[in-house]
């Protein structure tokens, strides 16, 4: 008699789950990314704010223009204007709009000069040496010499002290710069007198020494020291007279109110960081 017998079938196994010991319980997922990712483009904004906060009123305004319409802003067009015959389109060229802005910044650098050679004329202290004070409009910008005389030196001989009423007027010019947005640069110059060959300090370090005293004095007056884009001398290498070079006239002070586009000459991490911390 054949035995039958129940094929006996395969329990599946249990499955197992360890728990690890860390109350974190593994990966958490990406969300952190996106947080993250928020967080950059806050402040990325934040900062594009602050830098268009201190630039002129026709980079506001190009700026502007391109929220307003980018197709026709990033063609170089600026719009429209009157005139007799009707509405015409202007000439929408980089090079006009750049030309434009230029014609605004110098406009406002020249009411800068104006301003302080109103205040040396109203001010009797200035009177008797206004005449060794030149401004002047450059390729730079605004430019400012404080200009020595055999008969009225502004430095005390062979120092970077200034006589008294040379530091009131640096201090002045300080305070009238410190109102206005663009950086300064500040050289000093000598005349070709040298020192002894064997002396450790020469025209070199005397011309850098003077510049230094009138950013000191500056800074004294008003001037904001993020506005100093770089102090510069150079001995007696450019003489004003140069037909002269021991004529005490080389002995300047210049002071150049940068233009908004000469800035770009400097490294893009000065103009970033100066332009965020105005």
């Amino acid at each position: 008699m054949l035995e039958v017998t129940e094929e006996k079938k395969e329990q599946p196994q249990p499955v197992i789950v360890k728990k690890g010991k860390g109350g974190h319980g593994g990966h958490h997922g990406g969300a952190w990314k996106v947080a993250y990712a928020d967080f950059v483009t806050a402040m990325m904004a934040f900062f594009l704010v602050m830098w268009l906060v201190g630039q002129s009123n026709a980079v506001k305004e190009s700026v502007g223009g391109y929220f307003r319409d980018p197709v026709k802003s990033g063609k170089g067009q600026a719009g429209a204007m009157k005139s007799e015959g009707g509405t015409k389109p202007k000439i929408g060229t980089d090079a006009a709009l750049r030309r434009r802005m230029e014609e605004e910044v110098r406009k406002n650098l020249n009411e800068v000069g104006e301003s302080i050679k109103k205040e040396m004329n109203s001010d009797q202290s200035f009177a008797a040496f206004k005449n060794q004070v030149e401004i002047d409009m450059t390729d730079e910008g605004l430019r400012i010499q404080l200009i020595e005389s055999g008969a009225t030196p502004f430095f005390q001989k062979g120092s970077d002290r200034l006589e008294p009423f040379a530091a009131q007027l640096v201090e002045m010019i300080g305070r009238q710069l410190g109102g206005v947005p663009n950086h300064i640069v500040i050289e000093g110059h000598t005349d070709a007198l040298q020192y002894p060959d064997s002396a450790q300090y020469t025209n070199w370090e005397l011309s850098a020494d003077r510049a230094n005293a009138a950013r000191r004095l500056m800074l004294a007056g008003g001037l904001n020291q993020r506005q100093i884009a770089e102090i510069r001398g150079f001995a007696e290498r450019q003489p004003r007279i140069k037909l002269n070079p021991a004529d005490p006239r080389n002995r300047r002070i210049t002071i150049t109110v940068l233009n908004d586009f000469e800035i770009y000459r400097y490294s893009d991490t000065l103009y970033v960081e100066m332009n965020n911390a105005r």
